[in-house]
C-alpha cells in the first residue's frame, strides 16, 4: 500500500528513478491496483512518454518508477532484476527498509547489507525496525507474534541501538547512527505532533511510549563526502 512514489511526484521531489522491491505475490496485487486506478497509473505514464513500458505479472519498469517482485534473500535474482530495470549504481542512492531485515536470519540480512554497501559507490541506508527486544516488553512482543505464526528470524540483531549500529559497520558501511522512535518523536515540532495526535484519539500514551522505545531508525553511509552524507545526524 506504500504510496511514497506518488507523494514525491506531487511534491516535485522524485529522484532520478524510484525502485520498489517486494515479494512477487505482493507486487502482483499492487500492479493490479495500479493498472486499474487511473490516479496511480497516469502519473507513471506522464513521466514515461515512450511506448517502451515493461509490464508483466511481477514487474513494472518505466522511466522514473520500477516495482520488482523479488526475494531479498536471493541476491543474484535481485541484482539481475534491478539491472533489467536499468538501475544505475554510479548515482548516489538512498536505500530504505521498513521492518524487513528482522524477518531474515542475521546471516541473510548481513549478506544483503554487504551487497548494498559494495554495489553502490555512494549510498545511504535507512532501516526502521525493532530494538531493545531483550527486555520484558520486547519478549512479550516476540511471544505475541509467535502465537500468530510470525517468527522474527533476525531478532537477535535487535537487542539495542548499539547492536543495530554494529551490524551496519560490520557489513561494509562507513558510518552508522541509530535513535529510538520515542526520542525521535519527542524531537518533532509541536505543530507536527499535534497534527499526528489529532488523526486518531489515543488514551494509552504509556503503551505508545513503550512501543516507540522498541522501534528505531538507523542510518548508515558509504562515500558521498562531497554530498555531506557523513554529517547527517539527529
Amino acid at each position: 500500500m506504500d504510496t511514497t512514489f506518488w507523494k514525491l511526484k506531487d511534491e516535485g521531489l522524485l529522484p532520478n528513478k524510484y525502485f520498489e522491491v517486494d515479494f512477487p505475490m505482493i507486487v502482483t496485487r499492487k500492479l493490479h491496483t495500479i493498472k486499474n486506478k487511473p490516479l496511480l497509473f497516469r502519473p507513471i505514464m506522464e513521466l514515461h512518454p515512450e511506448d517502451t513500458l515493461q509490464l508483466d505479472g511481477h514487474m513494472l519498469d518505466s522511466k522514473r518508477y520500477a516495482i520488482i517482485g523479488a526475494d531479498l534473500r536471493d541476491l543474484s535474482e535481485l541484482e539481475e532484476k534491478l539491472k533489467k530495470c536499468n538501475m544505475n549504481t554510479q548515482l548516489p542512492t538512498l536505500l530504505i527498509t521498513e521492518c524487513v531485515l528482522v524477518y531474515m536470519t542475521p546471516e541473510q540480512s548481513a549478506n544483503l547489507l554487504k551487497w548494498a554497501a559494495s554495489s553502490f559507490e555512494t549510498a545511504m541506508f535507512i532501516n526502521y525496525e525493532q530494538v531493545n527486544m531483550d527486555d520484558r516488553f520486547g519478549q512479550i512482543m516476540i511471544e505475541n507474534l509467535r502465537r500468530r505464526q510470525c517468527d522474527l528470524a533476525g531478532v537477535e540483531t535487535c537487542k539495542s541501538l548499539e547492536s543495530q549500529k554494529e551490524r551496519l559497520l560490520l557489513n561494509g558501511w562507513e558510518t552508522a547512527s541509530a535513535v529510538d522512535m520515542m526520542e525521535l518523536y519527542s524531537g518533532l515540532p509541536r505543530a507536527e505532533v499535534n497534527r499526528i495526535e489529532s488523526l486518531e484519539f489515543l488514551d494509552e500514551l504509556e503503551l505508545l511510549e513503550q512501543l516507540m522505545r522498541h522501534y528505531c531508525l538507523c542510518w548508515a553511509t558509504r562515500g558521498g563526502q562531497e554530498l555531506g552524507l557523513k554529517e547527517i545526524t539527529y
